[in-house]
């Protein structure tokens, strides 16, 4: 596949993720007359949906990877070239910031929109956010999840498994159960990209702990990497 293709089809699918998933926690969760009550249940499986109907998607062109923690863990795995990771990265992260922009302008035209201290679905920890988790809290949370992510996205997308067209749903659904836990806590990343895109926009808190969303995904997309290789794969 072209290389140019592979990457828009990889800022496309970031694109989606971000717009349904922080556009479900930013707009389907209130109206003009107070919340509507799609709570995490609601927030996770946008999500999880996202991810699963760009799988079916992208997934073709690109292996539908939105996530840079998951490119980078597959570079590291062996199944990526390093030019193509800086690509896909450089991608994902356009993407997720044309999302959240366009998200910044829908959520304007609402009368009377102030931007929250961790808006438009932005990761965050801390007094004022969510269950008010503390950093340690939330760098664990973040770096197992996203292990436990990888874990699935490399079991089901291995030669070895015989059922590849049930991977979306597997890893749509592993990421939904993803949220359900970890959204009180910092709202959920396992991805830096859809972290980095609402933080540029809403500044303040959101953006000073954005390292936090960058170096706990990472981390544990690395991390699965290693233990596939040493303890899973032949």
């Amino acid at each position: 596949m072209n290389a140019s293709k592979k990457y828009f089809a990889e800022a496309l699918g970031t694109f989606a993720l971000v717009l349904f998933g922080c556009g479900a926690a930013t707009i389907a969760s209130v109206t003009q007359s107070g919340p509507v009550g799609i709570g995490v249940l609601g927030i996770a499986l946008a999500f999880g949906f996202a991810v699963l109907v760009m799988v079916y998607t992208i997934g073709p062109i690109s292996g539908c990877h939105i996530n840079p923690a998951i490119s980078i863990a597959m570079l590291a795995a062996g199944k990526l070239s390093a030019k193509d990771t800086l690509g896909y990265v450089i991608a994902q992260c356009i993407g997720a910031v044309a999302a959240a922009g366009l998200l910044y302008l829908l959520a304007t035209g609402s009368a009377g929109f102030v931007m929250p201290k961790w808006g438009l679905g932005s990761n965050g920890w801390g007094a004022g956010y969510g269950g008010e988790y503390n950093m340690t809290s939330a760098l664990i949370a973040e770096f197992v999840f996203t292990f436990l992510f990888l874990m699935v996205i490399f079991g089901t997308t291995s030669e070895r498994h015989n059922a590849p067209m049930m991977a979306g749903l597997a890893i749509g659904i592993s990421l939904a159960l993803i949220h359900m836990v970890v959204i009180p806590i910092t709202g959920t990343s396992v991805n830096p990209a859809r972290s980095l895109g609402p933080a540029l926009f809403s500044g303040g808190m959101a953006l000073q702990q954005l390292w936090l969303f960058i170096v706990a995904p990472i981390a544990g997309g690395l991390c699965a990497a290693l233990v596939r290789k040493i303890f899973i794969d032949d």
